[in-house]
């Protein structure tokens, strides 16, 4: 355990304690998948005070802890959560920009990365997910990405065409082992996806896997760093040569 985990876990507990001993509500900023798979690891341990989790939308993988409840506070707090929809002032001129054109763009604000979520791109559009306190400062002074001039928003709600989209797939594979099905699902070798394992870039349910003989089970969701994320939904079924047919949703 290094010195920058040790101090993760002491500032979890801290926020547990502030937000028992004091009953309100304590936040987190927006967390990496290292950082919330130290949470779990905590889970039992920080269980004395109720934890939900929120990015802004369902399927956010950037997200914030909540520790308090309304019965230990007396009241309800929602999550300092604020959608920005960015758009290019001209339509026609707006160039095809990806995730980390935006988050470079933000970076170059000297904006501090916990508080920034999910990015998620619509087009020439994005909407990103951030903190309350930070909206207003990235709308009057977020107005260019890459080449494009931008304007900035705040928006209510994420429209449905630039929510995660799914494809269903089938792979087949000899074993529901989740290495097999992360090979097969990315188009890797065997020995490919167990370096993933290696290197620490495979999230099971937000908990980092270092098991790549695991078995996957029905509405596990999968993160592979570099790659991208999937829910597996099921084994379907047995080909003629032994092998299964598994399910899988992959975000797209």
């Amino acid at each position: 355990m290094d010195a920058e985990e040790l101090l993760w876990r002491k500032r979890l507990s801290e926020l547990a304690d502030k937000a028992y001993n004091n009953s309100q509500y304590v936040f987190t900023g927006f967390l990496t998948a290292a950082e919330l798979d130290v949470y779990y690891q905590m889970e039992r341990e920080l269980s004395y005070v109720p934890v939900t989790i929120s990015g802004g939308t369902a399927d956010c993988e950037r997200v914030m802890l909540r520790f308090g409840s309304e019965e230990i506070c007396g009241y309800e707090e929602p999550f300092p959560i604020q959608c920005v929809a960015i758009a290019p002032l001209v339509e026609k001129f707006g160039e095809a920009l990806g995730h980390r054109d935006y988050l470079g763009a933000l970076m170059n604000l000297g904006i501090e990365r916990s508080t920034l979520g999910d990015i998620i791109i619509d087009g020439k559009r994005a909407y990103l997910f951030c903190t309350e306190k930070m909206a207003p400062y990235i709308v009057e002074n977020l107005d260019k990405v890459r080449h494009t001039s931008v304007s900035c928003r705040p928006a209510q709600t994420v429209p449905e065409s630039a929510i995660t989209k799914v494809e269903r797939r089938t792979v087949q594979v000899s074993a529901a082992r989740s290495d097999s099905i992360i090979a097969k699902v990315y188009n890797l070798s065997r020995s490919e996806s167990v370096e993933l394992f290696r290197a620490k870039k495979v999230f099971v349910n937000g908990r980092l896997n270092e098991n790549n003989g695991g078995q996957l089970k029905p509405g596990d969701r999968v993160s592979v760093r570099g790659f991208g994320r999937f829910l597996f939904v099921e084994i379907t079924g047995e080909t003629r040569k032994g092998k299964l047919n598994a399910a899988v949703d992959v975000s797209c």
